[in-house]
């Protein structure tokens, strides 16, 4: 075969290869189109059925509270949850706890309200915002009685506020009481010695620092943060004298103020509680509707992260600062 005839024949087979490639990667470009077209597809119709999912499920749940509200009687008892430590920012927070009260009280079909305690106590100021509110709400609303029952425990700010209700129950094993004030901390001068480092602390103001934990304490400054809380703890037995009134047997019995606890059995014959019971006891044989409908506050749980971050990192800058206020607990 001569060369001319060579050359024709070698550009025919390039030719066929070129097409050979391109017809391969009109393929491969095809089935990459169609994968596409099918996640596409894909995504589309597992939207949808979201969609429609949370529609069914936005329906549904309008039904379900209407049917629930359909088969509830014309009457029930509001209960509301006290958990945990009461303190801002906290489930137990006054916010969340007066919320929930004007709701029940504000509610006509509420013949009674129950406040379920299971707290070791708290702020004081926010235990004294909740009591203040109770106090006003029973004046708005005198045929509205509130009851508090104490589960497993109901102390210091949590019984401060228990005062306020019209009766308090709790089981024999409840611990109740602890009417007193704290306010702990550390003190690391001897360690700051032995480790030979120098606390350098610039202030104005004579006693700005008092409650710096590095530094040593003075005998007025002390005396002066004993009657901050002697003055607070005064207020809190106030507060109980004023709501137990004479069922209180504190006559006989001024221990009660000590900061000591009892357990329910104990508390009864003591005045700091009317009777054993539970919350379902006393919304069927007291109150007379055993229905409980719970008013207490729900947060999300986005919510409560936020609040705990924030309150965490206020807290953490107030033990640096070596500053931690009174505690009704």
């Amino acid at each position: 075969m001569t060369d001319e005839w060579k050359a024709p024949a070698k550009a025919d087979a390039q030719s066929g290869d070129e097409k050979s490639w391109q017809l391969l990667e009109k393929t491969l470009l095809a089935s990459v189109q169609e994968q596409r077209r099918s996640r596409r597809w894909g995504i589309f119709f597992k939207l949808l059925t979201f969609v429609y999912l949370f529609g069914a499920l936005m329906l549904f749940t309008p039904l379900m509270d209407m049917e629930k509200a359909a088969s509830r009687s014309p009457n029930y008892t509001a209960l509301i949850e006290v958990t945990g430590v009461i303190a801002d920012k906290e489930q137990a927070s006054a916010d969340n706890i007066v919320g929930a009260l004007r709701a029940a009280f504000e509610d006509d079909k509420v013949k009674g309200v129950v406040l379920r305690i299971n707290s070791p106590g708290g702020s004081p100021v926010q235990s004294g915002y909740v009591y203040d509110e109770i106090v006003r709400l029973r004046a708005l609303h005198p045929d509205t009685k509130l009851y508090a029952v104490i589960s497993d425990l109901g102390a210091s700010g949590a019984y401060y506020i228990a005062s306020a209700a019209d009766q308090i129950y709790a089981d024999k094993a409840s611990l109740v009481g602890s009417i007193g004030v704290t306010a702990a901390g550390y003190g690391f001068v001897g360690t700051m010695e032995k480790l030979g480092v120098e606390r350098r602390t610039y202030t104005s103001g004579e006693h700005k620092a008092f409650l710096d934990p590095f530094q040593p304490q003075k005998p007025e400054e002390t005396q002066f943060w004993q009657g901050v809380l002697d003055t607070t703890h005064q207020q809190f037995i106030n507060s109980v004298k004023k709501g137990r009134g004479d069922r209180l047997k504190d006559k006989e019995h001024p221990e009660l103020f000590s900061g000591l606890v009892w357990s329910g059995e104990q508390a009864l014959p003591l005045g700091l509680i009317d009777g054993l019971g539970s919350a379902s006891s006393v919304a069927r044989d007291v109150i007379g509707e055993k229905e409980l409908v719970d008013f207490t506050v729900q947060e999300s749980t986005f919510d409560r992260f936020s609040k705990k971050l924030g309150a965490s990192v206020a807290e953490q800058l107030a033990m640096w600062m070596g500053f931690h206020g009174p505690s009704l607990r």
